[in-house]
C-alpha cells in the first residue's frame, strides 16, 4: 500500500469514526471550524462565542492538560487571538487549497499569524508560570489553533509528526519548508485525494485539504504508536 492509499484509508477511517458519534469529542473541530468560517467578513461576529468554541475545541483536543498554562485561564483569554484571526487580510488562509501556498504572499500571512500567536500566548504563559521559560511556545498549540479556526495547516502533534516522518513526506518541524513539502505531496496526488476529500463535509462545507492530510497522517502515527502493524519506512 503506497502513501496515498494509506492517507485515503486512514483519513476515511478517522472521518467515519468521527461521524459515528454525534457527540464525540473530535466533532469539536467541525463546530469550531464552521463557526469561524461563517464569521469571516461579518462586522457583528460574536467574538465571545467564537472564543468559547476555540477554548472547548482546544480542550477536547488535548491542549488543556494539567501542565498547560491555558488551564489557569478562562475562555476569554483567546479573544485577542480571535480578533486577529478574523482580520480580512487573513481571508486567503481560510480553508486554503494547497496550491495557493505556493504564493509568497500566503506564506507571509502564515508567518505573520504564527508570530502573533507566539507573542500573545508567550506573555500569558510567562504570567502563569511566573518565571522565564527556556522552551518556546509549543508548535502543537499554534497549529491546533490554526487548524481549528482556518483549516490552513495540520496540527503538528506527536501522532501527525510520527506519520509524516514514517512516510518520509515532510520534516517533523513546523515551518514553511515542511508545509510546502505537504503541499507538493498533495498536488502530486490531487486526483486521487480530491475524489475522497470532496465526500467529507462539515456543516455543508467541504473538509479543507490540509484537514484531510491532518487526519490521514495522524491516524498513521496513532496506528504506529499502538502497534497496529504499520512498519517504519526505510
Amino acid at each position: 500500500m503506497d502513501t496515498v492509499d494509506l492517507i485515503i484509508n486512514s483519513s476515511t477511517s478517522f472521518y467515519n469514526y468521527l461521524k459515528q458519534d454525534k457527540n464525540g469529542r473530535y466533532r469539536s473541530w467541525e463546530y469550531c471550524y464552521s463557526h469561524f468560517y461563517n464569521a469571516r467578513g461579518k462586522e457583528d461576529a460574536d467574538i465571545d462565542y467564537l472564543s468559547l468554541h476555540l477554548a472547548f475545541y482546544l480542550a477536547s483536543w488535548g491542549m488543556y492538560r494539567g501542565s498547560s498554562f491555558l488551564l489557569q485561564k478562562d475562555y476569554k483569554v483567546h479573544i485577542p487571538v480571535v480578533q486577529e484571526l478574523l482580520k480580512p487580510k487573513y481571508d486567503p488562509l481560510m480553508g486554503i487549497e494547497c496550491t495557493e501556498f505556493k504564493k509568497e504572499g500566503n506564506q507571509n500571512l502564515l508567518v505573520e499569524i504564527n508570530a502573533f500567536i507566539i507573542e500573545y500566548y508567550d506573555k500569558i504563559r510567562r504570567e502563569v508560570k511566573e518565571q522565564d521559560l527556556k522552551k518556546q511556545l509549543s508548535y502543537t498549540l499554534i497549529t491546533k489553533i490554526l487548524m481549528g479556526t482556518m483549516g490552513c495547516v495540520p496540527a503538528y502533534d506527536r501522532y501527525f509528526i510520527s506519520g509524516i516522518k514514517n512516510q518520509k513526506i515532510a520534516t517533523g518541524n513546523y515551518n514553511i519548508k515542511s508545509v510546502l513539502q505537504l503541499v507538493d505531496f498533495y498536488e502530486k496526488n490531487a486526483d486521487r485525494l480530491e475524489s475522497v476529500r470532496k465526500s467529507m463535509t462539515v456543516c455543508d462545507l467541504p473538509y479543507p485539504q490540509m484537514k484531510m492530510l491532518d487526519m490521514g497522517f495522524w491516524q498513521i502515527g496513532f496506528d504506529l504508536d499502538t502497534n497496529k502493524g504499520i512498519k517504519i519506512a526505510h
